[in-house]
């Protein structure tokens, strides 16, 4: 009997370390099945995210956080595309009520992170948000940005959209409509191949640079806007300067004044329009990024907020000058 028991305890004992064995493996098969999945959808929450945000670094800890509760989830998940973006539209629009706040109270214009790509990327651009667009996505209600993005920009579904935002079709019909009649001005209606976008920054910088009245004149819009985001950290405008000849006369002003000419790091794509990366006559890293219609520049977005700029990379030159 004893022996009998012994046996039997033993059987037990080997169908428990089975069960055991086989639910971990299930777990382990569905964990790299939630990471292949993940990894899939990466790039497109980022984009979302930054998009709704406007911060590269608040963006990636959105997407992290959205990793983190990805993996705890249990059960199946048939459409993990939609599953991830209300997950992540869900933790922007709680970041949103504070980000409104901090831009109520930040010194002089406020522009978004730069998005630094290289010239290539604009001839692979999935989407037309430019710097220009995300300025007038400011004016609207998270709720309005997110519905305008999710079904403009990132073409979801609108029943998806309804059930991200927790709003009827209708309701969420309605907030696109608004979005998209209050942005309409500000999405692009003219694009730019890489090699005119290199000639542009390139001639913009050269004319700044050299406080070139007549290459100013000619490349800048009649009504020209400079926005200039410092952050209250260094030197930067801290109005928005509107109209071409107040304009020439800073760039002119600027020029006479600096001992040491700026330094033209590269040229690139910043937030979807020509653009260049470069150092001040004091040395000081910045971003710009050209607003282009009618062979105009009508807006110059240079962001000098060294909070911004942690992920450009200084050392990166095109081994070409202006």
């Amino acid at each position: 009997m004893w022996h009998h028991g012994r046996n039997e305890t033993d059987r037990t004992h080997n169908i428990r370390e089975e069960a055991m064995t086989d639910e971990a493996s299930a777990d382990a098969s569905l964990s790299d099945q939630r990471i292949v999945e993940f990894t899939r959808e990466r790039k497109r929450l980022l984009r979302l995210s930054y998009r709704m945000l406007g911060s590269i670094t608040e963006a990636e800890d959105v997407v992290q956080d959205a990793w983190l509760r990805w993996m705890r989830v249990k059960d199946e998940v048939r459409t993990p595309t939609a599953y991830l973006t209300r997950i992540v539209t869900r933790l922007c629009l709680d970041r949103m009520k504070s980000a409104r706040v901090q831009r109520e109270i930040y010194v002089g214009p406020w522009l978004p992170e730069p998005l630094v790509e290289s010239l290539d990327a604009c001839e692979a651009t999935t989407d037309d948000v430019t710097v220009t667009l995300m300025l007038a996505l400011e004016r609207l209600s998270p709720l309005e940005r997110a519905a305008f993005l999710l079904y403009d920009v990132f073409d979801v579904a609108l029943t998806e959209v309804a059930a991200v935002l927790d709003r009827e079709p209708a309701a969420v019909r309605q907030l696109a409509s608004r979005a998209r009649k209050n942005v309409q001005n500000a999405r692009p209606r003219y694009s730019v191949g890489a090699t005119e976008a290199d000639g542009i920054a390139r001639a913009f910088f050269a004319a700044s640079r050299d406080g070139d009245v007549t290459a100013l004149s000619a490349l800048l819009a009649r009504d020209v806007e400079i926005h200039s985001d410092g952050g209250g950290k260094v030197l930067a405008f801290r109005e928005v300067i509107r109209g071409r000849e107040r304009a020439v006369r800073l760039f002119v002003s600027a020029h006479r004044k600096s001992m040491t000419p700026p330094t033209l790091l590269r040229t690139a794509i910043i937030n979807g329009l020509a653009g260049y990366v470069s150092l001040d006559s004091k040395g000081v890293l910045q971003t710009t990024a050209l607003g282009i219609r009618d062979d105009k520049i009508f807006a110059i977005y240079m962001v000098k907020n060294p909070d911004k700029l942690t992920h450009v990379d200084v050392h990166h030159r095109d081994g070409s000058s202006a």
